[in-house]
């Protein structure tokens, strides 16, 4: 079915205006674009993502920068493939994955997809509500309750127009960055060792416990949801002129914004690891994977009391950014694959109790003890789901009669199909050391 030949001379809406394609300026092009890359950007962040840095730079020291360099690589190229698919048939991925596959393998993909937001909104929802215990002691229970709120605060945002949310997240990375930069100069990395940790070792494969905080950074970087968001927001957010050079010349503006967000993302994920690294693994605390004793323990390694702050504040911007853009990323799984039209309001807070129902159990039944090991779980367990989101997107953009003239060259289609091989050897990989004790 060519999903195409309908929508070829629709223009998606959204609430800025198309640059001038004749002639245009580049950056007033650029500027036009600039944004949904940083909502993207902020999946990669998020405090899931902080406990499998700061695990793995406690236990292991800069040996997994490297990883995270890969992981953002692979990141780039498969948000640059979620933007190519929804400009190219003003359809997301979860919409072409109802209208284009049979119903049994829609519903499984679904599925999927509903597991791995719901495991991003329990590290999201868990994470802000630690950033509120450790800024004003508010008891970690009733953090995870509060952080509902978040419903209220996009759709604020969301009827002021879609460029209000972007400027809140895009504020909120720039205090996240601000911060980590002055805890990485009061940790006083060895800039030698951070050097040696952007190159492989093939430790990984002989320590499983490397591995398995390796797989955590990749679930934790290459999010599912993020291509769900992303193939959604290219198209929702920005009017594109009719005709398929506008679409090529959006894509091109597209896949920029996002490749410098990520790249400040990834910028912010090594400050991370390099901060841990420096306090933590080089003091001998080798298994630090709680948030809170991170926080406990920042001050007096570095000897800072502004250091503790810093994280903190972080750690608060970080869960409110990421609650926001997974929140919206859990609207448009569920209307695209469910077809489900509710109010604004009611969508968006079934998706956010879908999260904080898990959130109040696991601090019920396993406690607050428990809470940094099931925030790295549910980063592998990202990992785990993302081949679910990953083929589909590759198979698709490589159909000419879906994609038209924005079909994807076969240079990409070949590096994504060699990304997906490698994290799917990767995951089973791991299933088998788990499976081996």
């Amino acid at each position: 079915m060519n999903l195409t030949s309908e929508l070829i001379d629709v223009a998606p809406g959204g609430d800025v205006p198309p640059p001038r394609l004749a002639n245009p300026r580049f950056w007033r092009g650029f500027l036009a674009f600039f944004g949904p890359g940083y909502l993207v950007a902020t999946g990669y962040m998020d405090p899931g993502n902080w406990a499998t840095a700061i695990a793995g730079g406690s236990a292991f020291g800069y040996k997994l920068l490297f990883v995270v360099m890969f992981a953002n690589l692979m990141a780039i190229v498969l948000q640059a493939l979620a933007a190519r698919l929804g400009l190219a048939t003003n359809l997301d991925l979860a919409q072409t994955c109802r209208l284009a596959l049979p119903r049994p393998v829609s519903v499984v993909l679904w599925f999927t997809a509903e597991l791995a937001i719901c495991a991003t909104d329990l590290a999201e929802v868990i994470g802000t509500a630690i950033g509120l215990n450790l800024l004003f002691g508010l008891p970690i229970l009733a953090g995870c309750l509060i952080t509902a709120a978040d419903v209220l605060l996009v759709l604020a945002m969301q009827r002021l127009g879609f460029r209000w949310i972007e400027a809140f997240v895009m504020t909120m990375l720039l205090l996240i960055a601000g911060c980590f930069v002055a805890q990485m100069v009061l940790a006083h990395p060895d800039w030698r060792q951070v050097g040696a940790g952007l190159l492989p070792t093939s430790d990984i494969l002989s320590q499983p416990g490397m591995l398995y905080i390796a797989i955590g950074m990749v679930g934790a970087t290459v999010m599912p949801h993020n291509l769900y968001l992303h193939s959604g927001i290219v198209q929702t957010t920005r009017q594109i002129g009719p005709g398929w050079e506008a679409r090529r010349t959006a894509l091109r503006l597209a896949v920029l914004d996002a490749a410098i967000a990520l790249m400040m993302a990834v910028l912010i994920n090594l400050a991370l690891i390099v901060m841990a690294a420096a306090a933590f693994h080089a003091s001998g605390h080798l298994d630090v994977t709680d948030l809170s004793d991170a926080y406990r323990l920042i001050s007096p390694l570095l000897g800072a009391p502004l250091a503790a702050t810093l994280f903190a504040v972080a750690l608060l911007a970080c869960g409110l950014n990421s609650t926001i853009t997974a929140t919206l990323a859990g609207q448009m799984v569920m209307e695209g694959f469910l077809q489900i039209r509710l109010p604004a309001w009611a969508r968006r807070l079934l998706t956010r109790l879908l999260a904080i129902i898990p959130a109040v159990a696991a601090v019920l039944i396993l406690g607050e003890a428990a809470i940094g090991k099931l925030l790295i779980l549910s980063q592998v367990v990202l990992s785990l789901q993302l081949p679910f989101a990953m083929i589909p997107l590759i198979a698709f953009t490589a159909q000419g009669g879906r994609m038209g003239v924005l079909v994807a060259p076969r240079w990409l289609t070949a590096i994504a199909s060699v990304i997906a091989v490698l994290i799917i050897g990767l995951n089973f990989y791991l299933i088998a050391q788990l499976l081996a004790g």
